[in-house]
């Protein structure tokens, strides 16, 4: 099914760090601009000019899945700004304005990705008066699939990263330089893995990771192997203890690319990100290298 995205360039969330192309797409026009562009990370200033925005959360056409997860994520746990719904159209009036924060579902490209292989994110970014898109003020960007997957299984991941985004721009006031040049990974280093249960998607597991056996050869805390319906059973009752792992990777028909790997906790703590690039040699899935750098 043909997909219709607000796409923005990114560069791993923060500048200098990747490129990306974007483009704009709406379902019955396309709109490209400007390609290879780095978006600036937010300012003090911006950050400040966040708190007191109105956060416009931007519905996809044609992508009913998403709207409706990312609708119930908002309205439940949506609580560091006034918020509001709006079309993609209405984003297209709105941007200009610096009275208004975003949380859009962006399209990237790396640069040096063979074949061009696209990402889809949901990323919050601040309004701005530039005409180019690749300059509106960024917060933050989280990888939720490869764009031409049809999959929906990022579902029980999206409460977790609309709690998340709100404490990172927190964070972010403190701690801006340091997330600058870390990015996502400013986060990595967690201690707290032995006191819970890890929730593992089994159907995005390297071939060296697949069962508890294997993973404990490495990671000796609890684990559960379970299907993204499953995961998403185990965290309907909020529990205070688990752990859950979300992976991007390609699907069946897209061999190549990058792979992210995320733990977040129910309260959007995240505790681990990584990428890398898929190869033969490397291939896609949460492996014993990614144990190796939680345990």
């Amino acid at each position: 099914m043909k997909k219709a995205f607000l796409s923005l360039s990114l560069s791993d969330f923060f500048p200098k760090l990747l490129t990306l192309k974007i483009i704009l797409i709406f379902s019955l026009g396309l709109f490209s601009v400007g390609a290879f562009a780095n978006p600036p990370l937010v300012s003090n200033q911006q950050i400040g000019m966040f708190k007191n925005s109105t956060t416009c959360i931007v519905l996809e056409n044609g992508i009913i899945s998403y709207n409706l997860f990312i609708k119930d994520a908002v309205e439940k746990y949506w609580k560091i700004t006034d918020y509001e719904f709006i079309e993609q159209q209405e984003f297209e009036k709105r941007r200009y304005d610096s009275k208004y924060s975003f949380l859009v579902l962006m399209k990237g490209v790396y640069e040096k990705d063979p074949g061009g292989v696209s990402y889809n994110y949901i990323s919050l970014v601040m309004g701005d008066a530039t005409n180019n898109m690749t300059n509106m003020p960024e917060l933050c960007s989280i990888p939720i699939s490869y764009s031409n997957d049809n999959d929906t299984d990022y579902g029980y991941a999206i409460p977790s990263i609309v709690k998340f985004m709100q404490k990172h721009a927190k964070e972010l006031e403190k701690n801006r330089f340091f997330i600058s040049l870390k990015g996502l990974k400013y986060y990595n280093g967690s201690t707290g893995f032995k006191e819970k249960v890890l929730l593992l998607n089994k159907n995005r597991m390297a071939t060296n990771a697949n069962s508890p056996e294997k993973i404990n050869t490495i990671y000796p805390y609890y684990v559960k192997l379970l299907t993204p319906s499953e995961i998403q059973v185990e965290l309907s009752s909020n529990p205070t203890n688990a752990l859950l792992q979300f992976h991007v990777g390609p699907n069946q028909d897209t061999g190549s690319g990058k792979c992210f790997e995320m733990i977040f906790d129910v309260e959007g703590n995240l505790y681990y990100y990584n990428y890398r690039r898929v190869t033969n040699e490397n291939p896609d899935g949460f492996n014993l290298k990614d144990f190796q750098q939680i345990r």
